[in-house]
């Protein structure tokens, strides 16, 4: 189990309780030992979080203590549950399963008031199945964050074919369908593919600077009008 995932359910298990559990029981729960949770209990004192008690005697959390997922507003809450359920649908399978996992942390520790509002929203992104259930997203996905150029067999929209080497940036969702911006060394420019419409696609086994000034991923943003720093009004 990793260390935040621990230190997560340690808290859960703390919360709630009218008497104190003891570093044993704690362990027991955790399958770690009772010295792990020692550790654990004083890294988290020591951040902040409002343990209280001490080895030999256990430990509580303070009454009436919110940890940061308390502290949504319900409709802070209801963007997260619709904002999940997008991300299973189009986000494809590695963020698909991190936004579900992450949704049941944030539930385990609400108060039942909220938890059942995050219930009742009636948006749904129903999973069927697509391009981004088939891996194609999560594979040109890890291209982006890895900076690996791609050799791709392209068909555009009339049908024709070309072969292309390109610096993929990001992937865009419009709403409707993906595209993958990228620098083209075949265009010399910055062009926009359809997932969908790349019939093969290999590793050049080349990486490139996606910090470049002229065609990295700022440079891409700013030919497309794109604010990536854009903030809520």
């Amino acid at each position: 189990m990793r260390r935040a995932d621990r230190l997560f359910l340690l808290i859960h298990a703390l919360r709630g309780r009218r008497r104190a559990i003891t570093a044993q029981q704690l362990a027991e729960t955790l399958e770690v030992s009772p010295r792990t949770v020692y550790r654990d209990v004083a890294d988290l004192q020591r951040s902040g979080v409002p343990i209280e008690g001490e080895a030999g005697v256990g430990y509580l959390l303070r009454k009436g203590s919110d940890i940061p997922p308390l502290m949504f507003t319900p409709d802070e809450l209801e963007a997260l549950v619709v904002g999940s359920r997008f991300v299973r649908a189009f986000g494809g399978g590695r963020l698909g399963r991190g936004a579900t996992t992450a949704l049941l942390k944030i539930e385990a520790v609400l108060p039942p008031e909220l938890r059942a509002r995050s219930d009742r929203s009636r948006i749904f992104a129903p999973e069927v199945k697509r391009m981004e259930t088939s891996g194609r997203i999560d594979a040109l996905h890890a291209a982006v964050i890895e900076c690996r150029v791609l050799c791709i067999d392209y068909r555009d929209e009339a049908g024709r074919d070309s072969a292309r080497e390109i610096e993929p940036l990001c992937l865009m969702f419009w709403g409707g369908s993906w595209t993958l911006g990228a620098w083209c060394r075949l265009r010399g420019d910055f062009r926009n593919f359809r997932p969908d419409r790349i019939v093969e696609y290999r590793d050049s086994g080349e990486r490139f600077d996606d910090g470049d000034p002229l065609r990295g991923l700022q440079a891409y943003l700013d030919a497309m009008g794109v604010d990536r720093e854009r903030r809520p009004d």
